[in-house]
């Protein structure tokens, strides 16, 4: 018996209970969803805080400091007067005479300063290193331990030490004064050490002096112990004494170091505020402007006169100057045999 043929209907109905039949149900596939990995977004997390602080603290005062040296502006008037004055503040600035003084001042110090911080540090490093081991320990951490001391203590005990009338240094002098042989030699009345003109720029460098040779002694120290015994060893079998060591072999080795070390006191000493503004009369200018650095200028300006503007343009160009400075420096260094890789 013949069996009817499907009609195009029945056909095309079950093609379509096929399809349903052999499609997956719509719990087969996993659903995708949108959380974030936290292997991935961790690292974010972490240095968020500090693009913010960044940001805030160091960004926005940077380009808002350049924005005000072209500025006249009152800041107890409000952002609203502000007025913009072009390259007018910076040519105040080059011609004022206090501004030339600052800087003669600030270069004196730095120099008067930095020069002996590294004549002695290295030399200490290297006794140190060498010959006084078994209180090495000891005697580093005394010489560190001006360096990590509140700077307004160290100009505090200073401006005690300096005492006109009271302080321990004119005692001192006067008692030697009274030994037989001394008395032509010591000033029959105290030194002014803080009001004297002459007297202030080596008063304020002593301080600055004490203050980091022990932190250059360290800078130092890590470095020649980073050189290889074995080559002093050599150098004795060959015959070398120990100056032709120290300047054959711990100069050349160790001259990265000395590089970063006179680029921290170049920076560190045309910067110089706290010492002269805590020791010095006048709100850190001394007697005559004879201790008034750039620094102190530029804080009396902005605080003392209320003149941002000019403040600015003043720390604008130390900027500046400071880094023709770095630029000097490294070429020095680089022509006196420097390896590259330092200046990477």
């Amino acid at each position: 018996m013949n069996t009817p043929l499907p009609t195009t209907e029945e056909v095309a109905r079950d093609a379509r209970v096929s399809d349903v039949l052999s499609s997956p149900t719509p719990f087969a596939a996993p659903r995708k969803t949108s959380r974030l990995d936290p292997v991935k977004v961790a690292p974010y997390l972490f240095l968020g805080p500090f693009f913010l602080l960044f940001a805030l603290f160091m960004a926005f005062p940077l380009l808002f400091s350049l924005y005000l040296s072209f500025q006249s502006w009152d800041a107890t008037a409000g952002l609203a007067s502000m007025k913009w004055v072009g390259l007018s503040n910076f040519t105040f600035t080059l011609t004022d005479p206090w501004y030339w003084k600052s800087l003669y001042n600030t270069a004196s110090m730095a120099i008067m300063s930095g020069v002996p911080q590294h004549l002695v540090a290295l030399p200490l490093a290297f006794f140190l290193q060498t010959a006084f081991r078994r209180w090495r320990n000891l005697m580093v951490g005394l010489y560190f331990l001006p360096f990590i001391t509140s700077s307004v203590a160290i100009a505090l005990i200073f401006s005690s030490l300096y005492s006109t009338d009271f302080g321990m240094i004119n005692l001192a002098i006067a008692e030697l004064g009274k030994l037989p042989g001394l008395h032509w030699i010591v000033p029959a009345h105290p030194i002014e050490w803080l009001y004297n003109p002459k007297n202030v720029k080596p008063a304020v460098s002593v301080v600055i002096f004490w203050r980091y040779v022990g932190w250059n002694t360290v800078l130092y120290l890590s470095a020649l112990q980073t050189i290889p015994k074995d080559l002093y060893e050599a150098a004795r079998i060959d015959g070398a004494n120990g100056w032709q060591q120290f300047t054959r072999i711990t100069i050349p080795l160790i001259k990265p170091m000395i590089f970063f070390a006179v680029t921290l006191s170049i920076i560190g000493g045309l910067q110089l505020f706290e010492e002269p503004f805590i020791l010095l009369p006048n709100e850190g200018m001394g007697t005559s402007q004879s201790g008034l650095t750039t620094a102190v200028y530029m804080y009396r300006t902005a605080f003392h006169d209320g003149d941002f503007g000019t403040a600015s343009s003043i720390a604008w160009l130390l900027f500046i100057s400071i880094g023709a400075l770095m630029w000097l420096n490294t070429r020095i260094f680089h022509r006196s045999g420097m390896n590259e890789e330092t200046q990477r």
